[in-house]
């Protein structure tokens, strides 16, 4: 069987050092908010071309607490895509806010900036948008038309460790991001984590009294918080992999050269994904498109190739967010693109045999219908 994601592998690679690193923390006996979790948070916004980490438990945690370090609560607007994670729009309700859905673009599947302007109100508070992926959003238009609005933009960065915009990282241009550390992930933790990276100083000090009950210091309540910290354990763990970052993704853009490669005797029927020219891709997910997605998918399972459309279904259609603002707009690009959206297996251990038996099974599907 060949796995979509493949996180033990991901820890094999690198055992001996995780494990030097969790007995570390495991003798030094102090498992919350110590030296492992406030130097991950140094390292990774060094890496990140930030000022200041804030750790936090997961990345759902890291927007509603960015939302509200930015001043976003009930009453106020925020816009974002529905082709994203459920998690995206579940923290803007967190905060108390309204979620204002727009369209994405074709190629990228990332928020347009054309339909961007048609979405801003005088209840608009933030913009997030989110890098899919492992591609970067267009952020400069996106931030350009933020200035232009007095609008705060925290980027999504959960499926883009280590992706590039114009020569940048991602979360180095929004006034905060926000990252996830899920198992997963390009850089994924044993188990849940979260950090939101900004260069602001006042909004980093607002997020870390949010993940911690809205303490300062001295253990003083200033601001209602909550309790949302990323332990020992896991930074430790992260310390560790984000070394390896870098090659990791590398590997990824690697084997999607290969799939690239193999499966393009089958354009246009099916559509390989698309990197714009001021992108570096690093590919969280290699995300094809198919109009017989859902034949294409079950046949791949059904050979041992484990596949999963992400996502099947855009936030707007789900029935727990039903009648969510669309931006006064229909979404024709998000629905379509989730209706043939399928990611193929993508992890840096990958063989290279097991990337030929993808590219064949594809192939004989592919054949079969022609």
């Amino acid at each position: 069987m060949i796995l979509g994601a493949n996180p033990r592998a991901q820890y094999l690679a690198c055992k001996h050092e995780i494990d030097q690193a969790i007995q570390r923390v495991l003798w030094k006996g102090v498992y919350i908010l110590g030296d492992e979790v406030s130097g991950f948070e140094t390292e990774f916004a060094e890496y990140t071309g930030v000022t200041f980490g804030i750790g936090v438990g997961n990345g759902t945690d890291a927007l509603r607490i960015a939302l509200r370090a930015c001043g976003v609560g009930p009453g106020d607007d925020v816009i974002t895509v529905s082709h994203t994670a459920c998690a995206t729009v579940s923290a803007i309700e967190q905060a108390g806010a309204r979620p204002v859905l727009v369209d994405i673009e074709p190629d990228t599947y990332t928020l347009d900036p054309n339909r961007l302007e048609a979405a801003i109100s005088s209840g608009t508070k933030a913009i997030i948008p989110v890098h899919l992926y492992g591609h970067a959003a267009d952020i400069s238009s996106i931030m350009s038309v933020a200035e232009r609005y007095g609008i705060r933009v925290i980027e999504d960065c959960a499926q883009a460790h280590g992706a590039l915009y114009r020569g940048r990282r991602v979360g180095s241009w929004g006034h905060m991001a926000c990252f996830s550390f899920y198992p997963t992930k390009n850089l994924g933790a044993l188990g849940d984590g979260g950090m939101i990276v900004t260069s602001d100083p006042h909004l980093a000090e607002q997020a870390r009294k949010l993940r911690e009950y809205g303490w300062t210091r001295g253990r003083s309540c200033q601001i209602p918080g909550w309790n949302s910290r990323l332990d020992e354990l896991q930074a430790a763990v992260l310390r560790v992999k984000l070394l390896h970052l870098d090659s990791d993704n590398a590997k990824r853009v690697s084997i999607a050269e290969k799939y690239n490669v193999g499966l393009a005797v089958y354009k246009p029927d099916l559509i390989l994904p698309t990197t714009a020219p001021y992108v570096k891709h690093v590919y969280h997910l290699y995300v094809v498109r198919s109009p017989v997605r859902d034949s294409l998918m079950d046949y791949l399972n059904s050979v041992g190739i484990r596949v999963a459309p992400h996502y099947a279904v855009p936030v707007h259609m789900q029935p727990a967010y039903l009648g969510r603002s669309c931006g006064g707009e229909s979404l024709p690009v998000t629905e379509m693109t989730a209706r043939e959206v399928l990611s193929l297996p993508m992890y840096p251990e990958l063989t290279d045999q097991e990337i030929e038996t993808v590219i064949g099974a594809v192939g004989a599907f592919q054949e079969s219908i022609a």
